[in-house]
């Protein structure tokens, strides 16, 4: 089931890249055919607008995935539908007979990629999204010290609305509102200078693989799941997610998205009426990932006779592929036991990468210092001064004073012996870095 993203804010802007529209579409736009696009890639920039809203829908973005589980809080909404000029309701998915009319989301396959963008000029006209209207109309774009720009963002909803920036502009992407404190310029985070001065902005962006990739997929059940309906969200991939194949009655089938959220697939148990599921499941590249590897787990006990909880995370066990079997050991048939975390140690250092008056970017990387993986760290460290944390990433973060803990996230607990993660964050306060900092497993 669908669900509606949150407040979206009226400042966007868009220019086609793929045709040279002029001012004089004016109100013949509506006659113009919709041009089929090249919706699985992005080999070079392409330039659009970008609007901005307040963050997904409940209980789910389009994609299928609750936002509090998303891999990053910068997250974008690509175009449902490419139909310039008609601003009527069509079905999703969109049926294979009017491909035409597909825009960039690509009926969810787009689904957990990832985009580069880049901030361009902004409109010093009127730029309204109104219907079969011009785009920065009465005025002309005007670049400014934002131009440049960039962050990485995750593709994590859709966007159907009957203006023009979702219908007429194929590569108009719908922008996370917190996120354009994050854009940063010449090594620094732009702070709430581009929010106050966003005024209209085009972009440029292209599909870029998983930054800084580590660890594994993250599975979980959606809200209603149960043993007849296997309602399971994927997520965390170094490329996408394209499909899932769920293995029973002995052999391989290709699951049925549910809808046109790209990230969540119905699956059947691995014995009619069971608790226990096996998958693989396949990127953007149309292949099956990490050689095949076979992905098993259980319906969670907590679930009772059906999940209430609109995203419950399972823990897994992995097995090899080859061939179309699993050498993996079922877990229990009512609940998944998380692995145990084998003797290990860990380290912690910090770096700052960027600073500017009154703030500045820090990484900390984990190191995993044992000689066996472990499945959980937490890093703990005391700011020197009264500094506080503004913004974080790849970690939970809570401060208490200046006392300062970091856990992991779901998706990078896990680190190979002798191996290593990062999260990071941008700090309000002197650079001064944190003291006394240590690791637990």
């Amino acid at each position: 089931m669908r669900r509606s993203r949150g407040t979206r804010f009226v400042l966007g802007a868009r220019v086609l890249a793929v045709t040279a529209f002029a001012a004089v579409v004016g109100l013949l736009l509506f006659q113009s055919p919709a041009a089929a696009l090249d919706v699985t890639s992005t080999p070079s920039p392409v330039t659009g607008n970008a609007t901005y809203f307040s963050g997904l829908g409940s209980p789910y973005g389009g994609c299928g995935i609750p936002q509090a589980n998303l891999d990053s809080q910068d997250f974008v909404a690509l175009n449902v539908f490419n139909t310039p000029g008609n601003y009527g309701m069509f079905p999703r998915p969109v049926p294979s007979s009017q491909s035409s009319i597909l825009g960039m989301f690509d009926n969810g396959l787009n689904c957990d990629r990832y985009v580069q963008v880049t901030i361009g000029d902004y409109c010093t006209g009127t730029n309204d999204g109104a219907q079969s209207q011009p785009f920065c109309r009465n005025g002309s774009w005007v670049s400014d010290k934002y131009n440049g720009a960039t962050l990485t963002m995750v593709v994590a909803d859709s966007c159907a609305d009957s203006n023009a920036w979702c219908r007429d502009d194929p590569y108009h992407l719908d922008l996370h509102q917190d996120s354009l404190n994050r854009f940063v310029l010449n090594g620094a985070p732009v702070g709430s200078g581009l929010a106050d001065h966003w005024n209209n902005r085009h972009i440029s962006w292209q599909f870029v693989p998983t930054p800084n990739y580590t660890g594994d997929i993250q599975i979980g059940f959606l809200q209603g799941a149960q043993t007849w309906w296997g309602a399971t969200a994927i997520s965390h991939l170094p490329n996408g997610i394209h499909g899932v194949q769920y293995f029973a009655n002995g052999g391989w089938t290709n699951a049925t998205m549910d809808g046109d959220m790209g990230q969540a697939y119905i699956l059947s148990p691995t014995t009619s009426g069971g608790t226990q599921f096996q998958i693989r499941v396949l990127d953007a590249n149309d292949t099956l990932i990490n050689n095949g590897r076979v992905y098993t787990f259980s319906l969670p006990a907590s679930c009772g006779t059906q999940c209430a909880a609109a995203y419950t995370q399972v823990s897994y066990t992995t097995g090899d592929g080859g061939g179309g079997t699993t050498t993996t050991t079922p877990p229990s048939s009512t609940t998944t036991t998380p692995p145990t975390t084998p003797p290990g140690g860990c380290t912690a250092s910090e770096s700052v990468t960027s600073s500017w008056p009154g703030g500045f970017q820090a990484s900390v990387t984990v190191t995993n210092t044992g000689t066996a993986p472990i499945t959980s760290w937490t890093v703990n460290g005391t700011f020197p001064g009264s500094q506080t944390v503004a913004n974080s990433w790849n970690a939970t973060v809570t401060q208490s004073g200046a006392q300062l803990s970091a856990r992991n996230a779901g998706y990078n607990g896990t680190i190979p012996a002798g191996g290593s993660t990062s999260w990071g964050m941008t700090v309000n306060g002197a650079n001064q870095p944190l003291t006394n900092l240590t690791c637990q497993t």
